[in-house]
């Protein structure tokens, strides 16, 4: 038995790695997530045009990386190995190349492809030149056969971006209320692309449901279902209630019954957030406000409404059920209510920032020409430089988004357990020098997931924690294809 255990244990290292979830998000981000975030910029229209032309838009098309490569002083390009970039205090990092196309009134001006800035490569994944090396391949290029890859060389210094363990998005939580305001208040965050809006629904002393999300401050929540086109108390309530009649439901679609219109809605909503303007100049801004900041996630076009509509039934059915104690409220510090932010979600964060950065830039630059009566070529106004000095300052210094610190690192080498300890630690959000014991408590969903033992003692006891050495980590179901596979089985949507 102890011949074939050792076996077995040898195959599974042989074909597994310590790090190949974290390798494994980083494939997906350099294969999928870059043109998602070249979608979500796609079209590019300046304000400051030539006064002949009525139409003029940029177009972002393809983008794609090449393998790591070096441009030496005197213009020539060649392959660069991890062991070269660590000895020459160089990035190891991959141009990205992007296809741009200006149109005038409809037609294409111009069209080419140009570098729009380096990305840095993680050792071991598919774009590094070790991907797929023998043993012996390995120690020829310098490098250990037994070093698992899963970080960044950044200027010759080795770094991690630390996992990030954060509340899942797009899962309406309901607990209780710790400001005392309500009894029980509802929280969810909605991601879509840069967009992660806070939504809060809680029913206060007058036995009114009230929703907020971003400035918009405690709308009661009917006249926000009756905005978004389900304008019907029958069906308003058998959203909520279903077979049951709940009171509650009642009492609030009573209160208001002279709400009859989606136009009314929307100026009631209007009036409530401060829109001081014409009439058709608050509606106007209010259902932009409704279709980009209210539940982006299921969809920021007109016709997602009604979908909106239906979702916010259904979480004010599960914040009822739990007010009733029909359910048990929801714990956050459940794992099934985490998820973690790896090495690719991470580094999606950083370049649909920056990118918009680079985008503003351009526009500038290019507006800039044309107030001075000349028509530049966008090939030139393009500057390839500061995506890439942003992205490297923020590998370099720690510095993310959102404000958060310390998420890239100096990889630790004192010794190898160390080193996959380092390559395997998972940070907590949340402050320090609050107390937060719910959070630092270890959870009996921690089992097989997260080391208990390995945190620090001190302030950051329980918010930094450390990934079980075996463990693995799924990546996110593609909902299209989880979709299709419903309907298969049966399931109907609403029309």
């Amino acid at each position: 038995m102890y011949k074939y255990g050792k076996t077995l244990i040898q195959k599974y290292f042989d074909e597994q790695s310590f790090v190949a979830s974290d390798i494994e998000s980083f494939n997906n981000f350099m294969e999928h997530e870059l043109n998602k975030i070249i979608d979500e910029n796609r079209e590019i229209v300046p304000t400051i045009i030539p006064h002949n032309i009525d139409d003029f838009r940029i177009k972002f098309d393809k983008i794609w990386a090449v393998k790591p490569e070096i441009t030496e002083a005197d213009g020539s390009k060649r392959n660069i190995f991890p062991a070269e970039a660590r000895l020459r205090k160089l990035t190891y990092s991959a141009p990205t190349f992007i296809e741009v196309s200006a149109h005038i009134n409809g037609v294409q001006r111009e069209s080419f492809v140009t570098q729009i800035g380096n990305i840095p490569i993680m050792l071991k994944s598919k774009w590094c030149h070790l991907s797929g090396m023998s043993r012996q391949e390995l120690i020829d290029t310098g490098e250990d056969p037994d070093e698992p890859g899963g970080y960044f060389i950044i200027n010759g210094t080795e770094k991690v971006l630390i996992t990030v363990e954060d509340l899942a998005s797009n899962k309406f939580l309901v607990e209780k209320d710790k400001t005392g305001i309500s009894q029980f208040v509802g929280k969810m965050f909605s991601e879509h692309g840069s967009f992660k809006i806070p939504h809060t629904i809680e029913k206060l002393k007058d036995g009114l449901f009230y929703l907020t999300f971003t400035r918009v401050k405690r709308i009661p929540i009917i006249v926000a279902i009756k905005a978004l086109g389900l304008l019907k108390d029958e069906e308003i309530t058998r959203y909520i209630s279903g077979d049951e009649n709940y009171d509650e439901a009642i009492i609030n679609l009573i209160e208001h019954a002279s709400i009859k219109t989606e136009e009314e809605s929307l100026d009631y909503m209007a009036k409530k957030v401060g829109i001081t303007q014409s009439k058709d100049v608050r509606i106007e801004r209010m259902s932009e406000i409704l279709d980009k900041y209210l539940l982006p996630h299921i969809g920021i076009e007109k016709e997602d409404r009604i979908y909106k509509a239906y979702n916010l039934c259904k979480m004010l059915k599960k914040f009822i059920k739990v007010s009733r104690e029909d359910l048990k409220t929801n714990d956050k510090d459940h794992y099934m209510n985490k998820r973690l932010k790896l090495s690719g979600d991470l580094l999606s964060d950083l370049l649909r920032l920056n990118l918009k950065v680079l985008i503003g830039d351009l526009l500038y630059n290019f507006q800039r020409i044309v107030k001075r009566g000349k028509f530049p070529s966008i090939k030139v106004i393009i500057r390839d430089k500061l995506l890439t000095q942003r992205i490297y300052s923020s590998m370099a210094t720690g510095n993310w988004v959102s404000g958060r610190k310390g998420i890239s690192q100096r990889i630790q080498r004192l010794n190898y357990l160390e080193t996959l300890s380092h390559l395997q630690r998972v940070v907590s959000p949340l402050s320090a020098s609050q107390e937060n014991f719910d959070a630092r408590e270890l959870h009996s969903t921690h089992l097989g997931r997260l080391c208990p033992i390995e945190t620090p003692e001190g302030t950051n006891i329980g918010l930094r924690k450390n990934l079980s050495l075996l463990c693995s980590i799924s990546h996110g179901a593609d909902e299209v294809e989880v979709t299709k596979q419903l309907k298969n089985l049966g399931l109907k949507t609403i029309k």
